[in-house]
Formats: C-alpha cells, sequence, structure tokens
C-alpha cells in the first residue's frame, strides 16, 4: 500500500506542476508551457491509471465502492476526457479549467478517511450490476462536469466579445458555436447513461439491500438531475433556447449535481457500505 501512496503523492505533485505551466499560458499565452503542462497532464493520468489498477488488485475488487475511490476514480475520468477533447478538438483552456477542478478533487482526497470495505460486505455487494451503476454514473458525472465548463467557458467568452476584448485569450477560447454545441452534445451523453445508471442501481438494490426504499434521498436526488437536464436538452430542441441563456441554465443544472452527490449522499440509508 506503501507504493500506491507513493504513487498518489507524485501524481498530485506532478497534477500541480501541470496546472501551473497551463495557468501560465492562460495568461501569457506561452506555447511551450502549454506543451510541458500537456506531458505533464499525460504522466499524471498514466500514474492514476496504475494507482487505480494496483489497489484493484491489493483489494481484488474495482476500487469504487468509497468516497475516496469514487472521487479518484471522478477525478480520472475528468483527466481522460479532456485529454480526449482536447486531442480532437484543439481547445486548450478546457483542460486548464477541468484540471483545476479534477486537481482540487484529489487534493481533497488527501484528507478523506481511510474507509475499508469489510470482505464479506464487499463478496455480497460486489456484482456486475453495481460496477456497471456506479461506473456508468460516475461517466454522466464527467460528461456533465465539462458541459458545465464548456458553459462556463461560453460565458466568458460571450463578455469577452461583449467588452470587445480581441485577443490571442479570445481566439484560444474556442467560438461560440462550438463551446455551445459541445456542451450540448455532453449533456445528450450524459442524460441517457445516467439513466441507465439508475434504473441498473434500482435494480441491485431491490436484490440486494433490505428495506430499499424509492423514497431514500440520493435516489430522489439522482432523479432530479435526470429532469433537470431533461428540461435542459427540451428548452434546446423543442423550444429552440440557446446562447447565454442556455449556457446560465446548464451553470445552474450542474450545482444540482454537486447537491446529488455530496449532500444527498450524507442523507442516504443505503449507499454507505464502508467501514
Amino acid at each position: 500500500m506503501q507504493n500506491a501512496n507513493w504513487i498518489y503523492d507524485t501524481t498530485i505533485i506532478l497534477y500541480a506542476l501541470s496546472i501551473i505551466g497551463y495557468f501560465i499560458d492562460f495568461l501569457q499565452n506561452n506555447r511551450k508551457a502549454n506543451r510541458i503542462a500537456f506531458w505533464l497532464l499525460s504522466i499524471v493520468w498514466v500514474l492514476q491509471s496504475v494507482f487505480f489498477v494496483q489497489r484493484m488488485v491489493e483489494m481484488g475488487r474495482p476500487p469504487i465502492l468509497t468516497p475516496f475511490e469514487g472521487l479518484f476514480f471522478y477525478a480520472w475520468i475528468l483527466v481522460t476526457l479532456s485529454l480526449v477533447l482536447n486531442w480532437f478538438f484543439r481547445i486548450d483552456f478546457l483542460v486548464f479549467f477541468t484540471n483545476v477542478l479534477g486537481f482540487l478533487i484529489m487534493s481533497i482526497n488527501l484528507f478523506a478517511p481511510g474507509e475499508r470495505v469489510s470482505d464479506e460486505m464487499s463478496t455480497r455487494l460486489i456484482s456486475e450490476l453495481l460496477v456497471i451503476h456506479v461506473t456508468m454514473a460516475f461517466i454522466s458525472y464527467g460528461t456533465f462536469t465539462l458541459s458545465f465548463i464548456f458553459s462556463i467557458m461560453y460565458l466568458l467568452q460571450h463578455r469577452l466579445l461583449k467588452q470587445k476584448k480581441w485577443n490571442k485569450r479570445l481566439q484560444r477560447l474556442g467560438s461560440l458555436s462550438t463551446l455551445e454545441r459541445l456542451s450540448y452534445g455532453l449533456n445528450i451523453t450524459g442524460v441517457p447513461i445516467l439513466l441507465l445508471s439508475l434504473i441498473l442501481g434500482v435494480i441491485w438494490a431491490f436484490l440486494k439491500v433490505q428495506d430499499f426504499s424509492l423514497l431514500d434521498a440520493k435516489v430522489i436526488s439522482s432523479f432530479v438531475v435526470i429532469a433537470v437536464y431533461s428540461i435542459f436538452l427540451y428548452q434546446k430542441v423543442a423550444r429552440g433556447l440557446q446562447g447565454k441563456t442556455l449556457a446560465v441554465w446548464n451553470t445552474a443544472a450542474f450545482l444540482i449535481v454537486l447537491i446529488n452527490y455530496f449532500l444527498a449522499s450524507t442523507l442516504t440509508e443505503f449507499h454507505f457500505w464502508y467501514q
């Protein structure tokens, strides 16, 4: 486990250096700093993957059950998605904004208590349904997070254009149409993934959890998230809403995701199985 801790600590240090590089690039349009930051982030992704696999081998299960493991997996998804999207669309500041959030998550995880799932509980809980449910849920959270960041970039770009601040930073943020399209596309992806995750989660809970209730806080808040993003999609598709109003709506929707993950998780009756 000590090796795993060394990998985690090294990842945090390289992550911080990568963020510093992207921050220098953001302020000075420094392409050299951007390239160094990108390769540092790529190393971070490799180390995160190694840490995840090593933990899985040591525990004999997918490391996704505890809050520490969940947040780490979430941070890994953010790094992965940001690198993939930047490879295809070359939106430099997306990587910067996304990984500031990812770095904060991994840093917070340093102070997370060392929860442990007992062998008996692990054997009883782990199933294909649970693994797929949790994995799909975090993937949907990752897509909603990047969609939120695109909306923030849209609002920043909109403000710079309104103030007529023509500079290289404005060009590298991406066009308004591209930012809106990618934000919308990520939500289209995230909503069905989260819905399928919830269906699988409910099926698993009925099979494995005694006294399971659909009125559980986590279940209710998860369906609220789907409802909010479904309304977002309806506003876009059926009513033709676009621009700043849609970006603000998407930003507010992501706050519901945060409430669902952090607040509702403290009120749930059955999502705590670690000790």
